[in-house]
């Protein structure tokens, strides 16, 4: 009895060494396992191996400096055409939106109560007229009976006087044909400027006052047209030092999306003073607008060419990169390793920015693929990848078939 128990003991443990040694082997395979898959995750990726990066270089050229400010188009010249006479608007000869020049007829004023008073003041002038000649007359007689002791100095002087009233009463009746002819020519109203037409105020068979307020037309030049727009008060010097106190500085009209060049045109006027609750200064340029894309009342995007910047060192905009220091590069030395550069940026325009410090012409900088980089990191330039609005219509076609049937 006391034999079999040692045996039972004996065994358990035999078994329990077994089991022991079977478990230890294949914990130690699979952690060697497991080590070398790590090992070899380390080797590729961001561990080890080239990062897949597109390339570009830094060029040098010419490129302008521009300052830009939101404006508002207005009109060169805007009249608002009243009547000069009071009277009924007995013809509207203009159409609305019609092109004018100067002295154009517009409308005409019921013509018959001032023709009526031209006429009777040149009849009065006639009467008035009669009567001076009879005057000079009468005093050319009193003039000889005064020689011979005829007639006494008193009745001299009353018909000298009488032919002085008369030339007055003639003066006076000269002004009032000259009023009468005015007025009688303000029943023709006519445009004052060359320009466009708007909506008509007033209709025909109207009585028009020359107080009314309204008017019948407003005519606005277009041609040329001004732009007034406002730039940080900081800019007042660049602009000046480049002689923009006397105009002629090159300014842009763009769209509202910058896409869209609309007129270009020259500085003509910077204002006299800072407008205090905004730190902005006003200024106007005038365009030729000839294509009549500017129009009176439009917000537009106005670029002022400072500057043209010869030789000027530019990378593509997609190299900057922005961090907690500041602006950067990845610059790609000749070894194939990236060395974050700090940069200056002095301006970005569409896809090319202007870099003022930092960075020399010649050299190789990462465009595409900087989120997988870090300092020091060996790359392979690879090429950009064609967008989708760059593939042929047949492949696009194919993927949109296949898409919607689910099926390669």
């Amino acid at each position: 009895m006391f034999k079999r128990l040692i045996f039972g003991i004996i065994g358990a443990l035999v078994l329990l060494i077994a089991w022991w040694s079977c478990h230890h082997s294949a914990s130690s395979e699979q952690s060697g396992s497991t080590g070398s898959a790590a090992g070899s995750g380390r080797r590729g990726g961001f561990g080890g191996g080239s990062v897949p990066v597109v390339a570009g270089k830094v060029e040098q050229k010419d490129m302008p400096i521009y300052l830009d400010g939101l404006g508002t188009v207005q009109a060169f010249y805007t009249v608002t055409v009243h009547t000069r006479v009071d009277g009924e608007l007995d013809k509207v000869l203009f159409t609305e939106g019609q092109k004018v020049k100067t002295g154009d007829l517009l409308a005409v004023v019921d013509p018959r109560p001032y023709q009526a008073a031209l006429d009777q003041a040149i009849g009065k002038k006639a009467q008035d007229e009669a009567q001076l000649a009879n005057a000079k007359l009468a005093l050319g007689r009193n003039t000889d009976l005064l020689n011979k002791k005829v007639i006494d100095q008193q009745d001299f002087d009353t018909s000298k006087y009488s032919m002085a009233q008369f030339q007055a009463a003639v003066q006076a009746d000269q002004a009032a044909i000259e009023s009468a002819q005015t007025n009688l020519d303000y029943t023709q109203i006519k445009s004052p400027i060359d320009g466009r037409t708007g909506v008509r105020i007033v209709d025909p068979g109207n009585i028009v006052h020359a107080a009314d307020a309204n008017g019948i037309v407003v005519i606005t030049q277009m041609q040329p047209i001004s732009v007034v727009f406002t730039l940080p008060e900081q800019k007042i010097q660049s602009i000046l030092n480049a002689g923009g106190a006397s105009g002629g500085l090159k300014v842009l009209a763009l769209d509202r999306d910058n896409t869209a060049t609309l007129d270009e045109g020259s500085l003509a006027v910077v204002d006299n003073e800072i407008d205090q609750t905004t730190g902005t200064v006003k200024l106007k340029a005038t365009f030729p607008n000839k294509d009549l894309k500017l129009w009176p009342g439009k917000f537009v995007n106005a670029r002022l060419v400072l500057a043209t910047q010869k030789n000027a060192t530019v990378i593509p905009s997609s190299v900057v990169q922005r961090g907690p220091q500041g602006t950067y590069a990845y610059l790609i030395k000749p070894d194939k390793t990236v060395e974050m550069r700090p940069i200056k940026v002095a301006q970005t325009e569409g896809n090319l920015t202007l870099v003022e410090d930092g960075l020399s012409p010649g050299e190789q900088v990462v465009v595409d693929g900087q989120y997988k980089l870090q300092p020091g990191a060996h790359v392979e330039l690879t090429s950009p990848q064609p967008s989708k609005q760059a593939q042929p219509a047949q492949v696009r076609q194919h993927t949109q078939k296949v898409a919607r049937s689910g099926k390669p």
